[in-house]
């Protein structure tokens, strides 16, 4: 059976320490039946240097000439929505420009996605590269002020119908600190599509200029981001004609920002 055609977009902004093993890692899987897209918006690093030194594995780049909102989430949401507009694949793999892929992880996620012809979504469990943090997955409730495990970007993958579908709910131009990893994962839980495998198959790099950084645990935009996402989540529930029901962690994130 000839394996389906998938798209990597990759999204970076300064991220020339770690760019050419982030590309290197999705040109060099055992998975050929491929294509490359990424997404450098305005890096003032050397980066575009590194994206031309790639210029012979027929790489698709899209370089931004002016960042489009003030919000790294926003411009990251904005980075692959253009992207995806390009793409071909069926199944969309994600990542950012200081992460990497396991050698196997596109073939292994490619062959979970033709086993259950009915899963859309599936995030794996990244190891990180230089922090030491252990990641786990939260057991799962149908309570919506639990959240489903939110990992990084890098660690998700779609298909192509899945991201259509979502990308018209996706809220482009609003909530300036909710990432696409967060949006997508509300998104596909509140579908019941969530699904998270304990494999490891990324390696997630955590930036101290990246987005990730701005939004440390209990900080003033931790709290911001929080309050979006229930309001994110609550604008999906309506479309989705179901009922929101609030609990107490809602009321005390809501408490949180009136003071903020």
């Amino acid at each position: 059976m000839k394996k389906r055609f998938v798209s990597i977009l990759m999204t970076s902004y300064n991220k020339s320490k770690y760019l050419a093993k982030s590309i290197k890692s999705c040109v060099y899987q055992n998975y050929k039946n491929k294509e490359i897209l990424i997404f450098d918006d305005c890096s003032k690093d050397n980066s575009r240097q590194i994206l031309k030194s790639f210029k012979k594995k027929n790489l698709f780049i899209k370089y931004n000439k002016k960042k489009k909102f003030k919000s790294g989430p926003l411009n990251q949401l904005n980075a692959i929505k253009t992207l995806f507009h390009y793409s071909k694949g069926k199944i969309i793999f994600l990542i950012d420009g200081d992460d990497y892929f396991k050698l196997n992880k596109v073939n292994y996620i490619s062959k979970c996605f033709d086993k259950n012809k009915n899963l859309n979504f599936i995030q794996d469990t990244p190891k990180s590269n230089n922090i030491k943090k252990t990641f786990r997955l939260k057991k799962k409730t149908k309570s919506y002020t639990i959240w489903p495990s939110f990992y990084p970007t890098s660690c998700i993958a779609v298909k192509r119908k899945f991201l259509i579908n979502f990308l018209k709910l996706a809220k482009a131009n609003k909530f300036p600190n909710l990432e696409i990893d967060a949006r997508l994962c509300i998104y596909a839980f509140l579908k019941n599509e969530y699904k998270s495998i304990k494999r490891n198959l990324t390696i997630y790099n955590y930036d101290e200029v990246g987005i990730t950084s701005g939004y440390k645990k209990y900080s003033l935009n931790w709290w911001k981001k929080r309050k979006e996402a229930f309001d994110y989540m609550k604008i999906l529930m309506k479309e989705m004609n179901k009922k929101f029901i609030p609990g107490y962690d809602y009321y005390f994130t809501k408490i949180v920002n009136y003071f903020i």
